[in-house]
């Protein structure tokens, strides 16, 4: 059998994931979460042989989460299903070491296979999002600008982003003002449309 774990905060959604994949008789779901913040836990807990992440989770997204599996070196292949089918999540994804990225609206037909196809060690990538993000722009930003730009996405102030991160207030309007300067935009908030836009956060 093989072990998944999904992470889906849309609960009909992941619920239909569940019963869809329940219908493949060598395919066992262990675990279904709804925020990021317990992915890292319950896949060290669990052990499942692929965790199919979504990236927008609360807490921690989900190619956070895959590169914080990576770095603690879980056994565990990790599958981003998204809805943000943009080269910049991608490229991200691909920086995290997935195993592979499909988007929600491939054939249902199709997760099974790229589910097994992980599983035996193989990498399932979507060919036409590949091609777009051979050609789209590199994010100017640094990791740490990027950081930064994702939290204030999220709402935080900061203050919040300073402590989240653990730099002092000034440091993050720095961080902030750069990111501003870098992107061409008119204030914070057009930063954070062109950077989403643009697959960058």
């Amino acid at each position: 059998m093989i072990r998944i774990l999904i992470a889906e905060d849309m609960r009909m959604l992941r619920r239909a994931l569940v019963e869809l994949i329940s219908l493949e008789p060598d395919i066992e779901v262990v675990a279904e979460l709804e925020t990021g913040s317990e992915i890292v836990a319950r896949v060290e807990e669990l052990q499942p042989d692929v965790a199919i992440l979504d990236i927008e989770l609360p807490g921690v997204d989900g190619i956070a989460a895959a590169e914080a599996l990576h770095r603690r070196g879980a056994a565990a292949r990790v599958l981003i299903l998204t809805s943000l089918g943009r080269p910049g999540n991608l490229r991200r994804a691909l920086d995290a070491q997935v195993h592979g990225f499909l988007l929600k609206d491939a054939e249902p037909g199709r997760l099974a296979e790229a589910i097994r196809a992980i599983a035996k060690g193989e990498r399932v990538f979507d060919p036409q999002l590949m091609l777009a993000a051979l050609g789209a722009a590199e994010s100017p930003l640094t990791p740490r600008e990027a950081d930064v730009l994702r939290l204030a996405a999220d709402g935080d102030d900061v203050d919040e982003i300073a402590a989240a991160l653990y730099l002092s207030s000034g440091t993050v309007r720095n961080y902030l003002t750069a990111v501003v300067y870098k992107l061409g935009a008119r204030n914070r908030v057009d930063a954070i449309r062109i950077a989403q836009t643009s697959g960058w956060l």
